[in-house]
């Protein structure tokens, strides 16, 4: 069965669409993260010291930008690096509020780490042994 001329034409105007809103998209993203960035810098510069707490989440919108910069050049988005993200969050979170923790709140986020790291490993061996096909395009 093939398309009608209109009928493609429609497809490519809303593939054109969303192409556009992605770009857009990551443009507003990787210019909110900068400036997210840089007030957090400042910040650091005007307190006179970086906290474990700012470090690390300088740390997290690195990994945001290195996300953005990935998608640009591969046009895919790793889930590797959401991965890294919440495990980057997450240790944030237990890093700075540890001594507030309970002891299931404490066990729960070591396990929740534990978890994202096992996935990690499993879709770096995953995409090893079964790798992504190449566009053709």
């Amino acid at each position: 069965m093939q398309s009608s001329p209109a009928r493609t034409k429609f497809e490519d105007f809303g593939n054109t669409l969303v192409y556009w809103f992605h770009l857009i998209g990551l443009f507003v993203l990787g210019a909110t993260t900068i400036w997210a960035a840089a007030f957090e810098f400042l910040h650091i510069i005007k307190l006179g010291h970086p906290t474990l707490k700012d470090l690390l989440l300088l740390f997290i919108y690195l990994e945001i930008g290195a996300m953005i910069g990935v998608y640009f050049q591969t046009h895919r988005l790793p889930v590797r690096y959401l991965i890294y993200i919440t495990i980057t969050a997450l240790t944030r979170y237990l890093a700075v509020d540890v001594k507030e923790l309970d002891k299931l709140t404490l066990l729960a986020l070591a396990g929740c780490i534990t978890l994202l790291t096992i996935s990690i490993l499993i879709l770096k061996f995953s995409s090893a042994k079964y790798p992504t096909p190449k566009d053709t395009d």
